[in-house]
This record gives structure tokens, sequence and C-alpha cells, in this order.
């Protein structure tokens, strides 16, 4: 018996989904308000506003359960359609990741370690909390943040107003800076009947706030910095009786991690999983949302992720490298756009390095302080 998915959004992230799904006969149906979107290439594409009651109801009509692919769905849209039938991740999980200071509050409940803040709606309030706070520190808007969007990075005194001229009064947050050693992210998975799977914590590097590389498995992450990330991770999974794929972003600070962000998704740092764990994390996101038993979060070996941002290169320098695995999203070239990204696998650390350094080149970026 064909199973059926309903995903609100059509991007890269519900692409994969689908090609993660079909080999397990499950049929997929997105609803996106932009026509020819990456999973629409894939599977069929509801084209309607996500105030389009009917368009909503029979997503969730035509579905056994409903998904999202991004966070930046609106809530009361994810809420209307579990009227009909279940979402997961629930929806509170999306409201609260819609919001820096609702998700930073949150945190702060369950007792998960973060960065000192400040709600701001105001000048006035910006320039108390930096002297409350101290600089550096960032400003970040509560909504509509993601890939470095949105964040202003403050030295001193001067640079308050024009950081806040540049938000547009938007209110937002003001982070303190926290002087980390590397960014690294725990994902997991949930099922319905609250088994989890964790994935090996991996490292992350960023360029202008967009992740552009991921290193599995993260080096030195010791039995300690892997307990404390799932059992932040756990907290959030029980609090929020959490079913689906998961992403908590961490800095590390000492030996120490703090929580930055989490995604209700799939996400970006996950999709080496493809090749480089038993199990990718939309396989798993698709048996825990359905109710199928979890598979193994283990990895394969050695692998790295390197996104393809603003440009594609010729397909056929990546596939060219050795055990290179190339994935191409259907869009069309703009500055800042994720396109694509290369995973390459290897036996070992050092043959993974050496291939990640090769992609990195072939796609054009190298970061600025080499993990390699």
């Amino acid at each position: 018996m064909q199973r059926s998915v309903g995903v609100l959004g059509a991007g890269q992230l519900g692409r994969m989904l689908a090609l993660a799904g079909y080999p397990l006969e499950v049929s997929f149906r997105f609803l996106d308000p932009k026509s020819g979107s990456p999973a629409g290439q894939v599977a069929e594409q509801l084209v309607a506003g996500w105030d389009d009651g009917a368009a909503l109801e029979r997503l969730a009509r035509e579905a056994e359960v409903v998904t999202f692919e991004f966070e930046s769905i609106p809530e009361p849209a994810a809420r209307r359609v579990s009227e009909l039938t279940p979402v997961r991740p629930p929806p509170e999980a999306l409201a609260i990741a819609q919001d820096r200071l609702v998700e930073k509050n949150f945190f702060s409940e369950l007792g998960i370690p973060t960065a000192r803040y400040v709600n701001v709606t105001s000048l006035a309030e910006l320039e108390s909390a930096a002297r409350e706070i101290g600089l550096p520190a960032v400003l970040k808007t509560r909504r509509l943040g993601y890939d470095g969007k949105g964040q202003y990075l403050i030295r001193q005194e001067s640079e308050l107003s024009p950081a806040w001229q540049a938000v547009g009064g938007a209110p937002s947050i003001l982070e303190a800076w926290v002087p980390f050693e590397r960014e690294l992210s725990q994902l997991a998975v949930r099922g319905i009947d609250g088994t989890t799977a964790f994935y090996p914590l991996v490292e992350n590097h960023h360029d202008k706030g967009v992740l552009r590389l991921t290193i599995a498995p993260a080096a030195r992450a010791g039995e300690e910095l892997e307990r404390a990330a799932r059992d932040a991770v756990r907290k959030i999974f029980e609090r929020l009786d959490y079913v689906g794929a998961f992403a908590l972003e961490l800095f590390e600070v000492d030996g120490k991690l703090f929580a930055n962000e989490f995604a209700p998704r799939v996400h970006n740092s996950g999709h080496f999983t493809i090749e480089g764990a038993v199990t990718s994390q939309f396989e798993n996101h698709l048996r825990a949302i359905l109710g199928l038993p979890l598979g193994s979060t283990a990895l394969r070996g050695y692998s790295a992720m390197v996104n393809m941002i603003g440009n594609v290169p010729e397909p056929a320098e990546l596939l060219a490298l050795p055990d290179a695995h190339v994935h191409l999203y259907g869009k069309g070239p703009a500055p800042g756009r994720k396109l694509g990204h290369v995973t390459v696998c290897a036996p070992d650390a050092a043959t993974r390095d050496q291939r990640a350094r090769a992609a990195c080149q072939v796609v054009g970026w190298l970061p600025q302080k080499p993990p390699f």
C-alpha cells in the first residue's frame, strides 16, 4: 500500500525528501507559492499562497501526514493543516524556530547553555543592551533570518545606529559575541514512539553566514561533547513531543557547547548522510513521520559535503574526484543561492580531507582557516 506525504514548501530539501521516499513507495504532494520549485520538478506541486484555505485543505485531506521543509512556513498554515491531518514535526517547533527571542527563551527554560541576549525594539534599547552585554555583540532580527541574513556584528558604539538602520528597526535581539573555536551540529531523529537516533557530531564552516563545508565526523568530538549535545536535543524532543529529523547548531568554546539555533527539519549540514551514513537524514525523517522503524545512523566512513553557492562548476570536474557524489537542485544561478552540493567519501580522515580540499577548489571556495 502506497504511503502519502504532503509537504509545506517545495525547495531542495523537499526534492531530496521525495527522492528518498520513492524507493519506499511514498507519494508526495508539495505546496509552495513559487512555481517551478526544485521539489515541483520531481513531484506534484500545488502552486498556492500560504493563506489559500482550499489548497491547504486539499494538501491535508490527500495525505496521511504533512511535514514542512523549511522553517519560514507561516505557522498559521501549519496549524490549519494540523486540524485535518497530523503535522510532524509539531507546529509548535516551527513557531519557536521562527523567532530568535522565543527560541533563546526556550533554550534558557530548558537549561541549555546559550549566549547572553537581550530583546531590543528601539535604538535606545539597543544602546542599553550594548551596555549590559558589552561589545562586540551581534544584532539579529527576531524573524526571517537565515544563511546570515538579518545579522550584524557590532564592534563599537559608533556602529549601533547604523546596525539598527540596517535591520530597518525590526524587532531584534542583541546577542553577546561567542568566541567560538568551531561550529558543530547535532543531527538527530525521533519516531512517533519516542525512539531517538543520533548521528555523530559534524563540524561546519560558514562564509558570510552561509554554510559552505561540513566535515563528518567532527574531529576531537569526545564522549563529553557528544553527551552534552545529545542531552540538549533530548530535552527539546521531550518538551515538544517531537517527531522527525532535527538539527541543533552549536558553538564550541573551551570544550563546552553553546546552542546557537535549531532547525525542525532535515538540515543542510546533514546532506552528507545520503552517501555517508547507513540511513540518510531524509529517509529517516520519512520513517519517523510515517511511524516506520528508524534506520541506523552509523557512518559508512569519513565524508565531507561542499555547497555550491551562486554558480555550479562543470559537473565532470567534480565527478572526476574519487568517490564524489554531485547533487544539483534544478535552480538557476544567482548570488548567494544554494544550487547544489557535492559529497566526497573516504576510508580515513586524511584521504577525506584531501578529497574535500580538492572539491572546494573545484567549487571555487576555500575556508579562510583551512580545517584540513
